[in-house]
């Protein structure tokens, strides 16, 4: 109840043009925003043009909007319709979706094939072995999440997005297939073949670390 209250505050205070209801609200989603919006566009200087034109919508349309979503959900939505048209103006000859449902960096022999009862699960010989909890595996923890993000950014398109979206951002599954316009088995399949990429690295840097 706080949560809708403390919003439907924030939403007044935009649309009376309150500039420091504003700024909260920038200083609060902007780096997100940039991050997702650079998954649809091929340069950090588009990804600002499309938050920056997002930002714009948003002043002109906060006036219309009918909190049927969240509002951050409704700003990423809307962010995330420029960023797929610049997109298509910047690069006519990709739908780099299609590249989100091709295998990441784990080999693919170590997933369950299309006529088990658990399709593209982890083999039980292959379940990755848990992070070992020792002072040792604590100390590397910071490490481990410059790796991580460093494996987002070199996920396919849509792997990265919905990887970032999931884990980054808290967004539920829900709200990223309606920002994505995708099915929940899309979102369920891109997640964990993203999710499977950056575990595969961090196992692999963990190994060498420990050893």
């Amino acid at each position: 109840m706080t949560a809708a209250v403390d919003e439907s505050r924030l939403i007044a205070a935009l649309r009376d043009g309150d500039q420091t209801a504003f700024a909260q609200l920038v200083d609060r989603h902007a780096p997100s925003m940039l991050r997702v919006a650079r998954g649809y566009v091929p340069s950090h200087e588009i990804a600002e043009e499309v938050v920056q034109e997002t930002w714009i919508a948003l002043v002109k349309g906060i006036d219309r909007f009918e909190s049927r979503s969240s509002l951050r959900t409704w700003l990423f939505s809307v962010m995330i319709n420029i960023a797929k048209a610049r997109g298509v103006r910047e690069r006519r000859d990709a739908d780099a979706a299609i590249a989100a449902y091709t295998g990441g960096t784990v080999d693919p022999a170590r997933f369950r094939g299309s006529d088990d009862p658990y399709p593209g699960h982890w083999k039980p010989d292959d379940v990755p072995s848990p992070f070992p909890d020792t002072p040792e595996g604590s100390l590397l923890g910071h490490e481990l999440v410059d790796v991580a993000r460093r494996e987002i950014d070199r996920l396919p398109e849509r792997q990265r997005i919905v990887v970032s979206l999931r884990d980054m951002l808290g967004f539920d599954s829900a709200e990223v297939c309606e920002l994505l316009d995708i099915s929940t088995a899309n979102q369920r399949v891109l997640l964990h073949r993203g999710r499977a990429a950056v575990r595969q690295v961090l196992e692999d840097y963990l190994t060498e670390a420990v050893s």
